[in-house]
């Protein structure tokens, strides 16, 4: 398989499991809080990968720690709780959406803090693909009136923080393979997650007998190894194989798959956002579209 048939194996993967995340979060939330799923799926992954991959870890050297620190906690740490929070609050469908952001601030800070330079076709795609997130969100918001779309200030949050993780693993990490840099971030996240599920009453009320905690704890375990894991190991990988701005394009399509899921879940969807769809489509393709 050649160069190019791999990034566009791993985005299709990543729009798929990454477009399932969301739904998996939402019912994981039916058994345990925000900040428990945040910290039971840094816990899940780093045990998932610490079993799997502590080989990877010799390749790490100490001048790697900084960086790989950095990306746990922007590209990892404060995304996942946000994220929890925001879909307690918000549709999965429509935080998905939300979090089609990241491409356009991957560009603009990838171009302001890191230096990387861009060429205008893709600020013209990521714009375009703005205008289509645009359209679904308003009228999601106009489907849903009840929801609070103030939490969607957590999901742009999360974009920045995934925007400064992508760059990050370009400008400094290139040299390190995807899966060495993954396992570091939850090897450096284990024990920060420990203390904030452990500042909950997760311990104290846990109950083998509870089928809702069991079957929370089940999506968990699904989002935390695939979603999580697996998935941002090909992301680190497409990062390595590509560039920073089609890499974070992937979050163009996950809101079509997160729709899906939504709809399947008695989420509500129009055919405006369907056309809004398209232009998500169109933006990718202007991205990474050669000549």
């Amino acid at each position: 398989m050649n160069n190019q048939q791999q990034k566009w194996l791993y985005f299709s993967l990543l729009s798929l499991v990454w477009g399932s995340s969301f739904i998996l979060m939402k019912k994981a939330l039916i058994g345990v809080t925000p900040i428990q799923v945040g910290a039971l799926r840094m816990i899940f992954t780093a045990v998932f990968l610490l079993v799997v991959a502590a080989p990877s870890l010799k390749k790490i050297q100490k001048k790697h720690y900084k960086f790989i620190a950095y990306t746990a906690i922007a590209g990892t740490f404060i995304p996942g709780f946000l994220f929890a929070f925001a879909i307690t609050t918000i549709d999965s469908s429509v935080v998905a959406i939300l979090n089609s952001l990241s491409p356009f601030n991957t560009l603009i800070f990838g171009a302001i803090v890191f230096g990387f330079g861009f060429k205008r076709r893709q600020l013209y795609g990521v714009l375009i693909g703005l205008v289509g997130t645009l359209i679904l969100i308003l009228k999601g918001a106009a489907l849903n009136p009840n929801q609070n779309y103030w939490y969607a200030l957590l999901i742009i949050i999360a974009s920045i923080g995934y925007a400064f993780n992508a760059n990050i693993v370009k400008k400094y990490l290139s040299d390190l393979s995807a899966l060495s840099i993954v396992t570091g971030n939850f090897l450096l996240l284990l024990v920060p997650a420990i203390i904030v599920l452990s500042c909950t009453d997760f311990f104290v009320t846990f109950d083998l007998g509870n089928e809702v905690l069991m079957e929370s704890l089940g999506y968990l375990a699904i989002l935390s190894i695939v979603g999580t894991g697996i998935a941002k190991t090909i992301y680190n990988k497409l990062v390595h194989i590509s560039d920073p701005v089609f890499s974070s394009s992937v979050t163009y399509i996950i809101p079509l798959v997160a729709i899906f899921w939504g709809v399947l879940d008695g989420e509500k969807l129009s055919p405006l956002q369907i056309f809004g769809g398209v232009f998500i489509f169109l933006g990718v393709f202007l991205v990474y579209k050669k000549k």
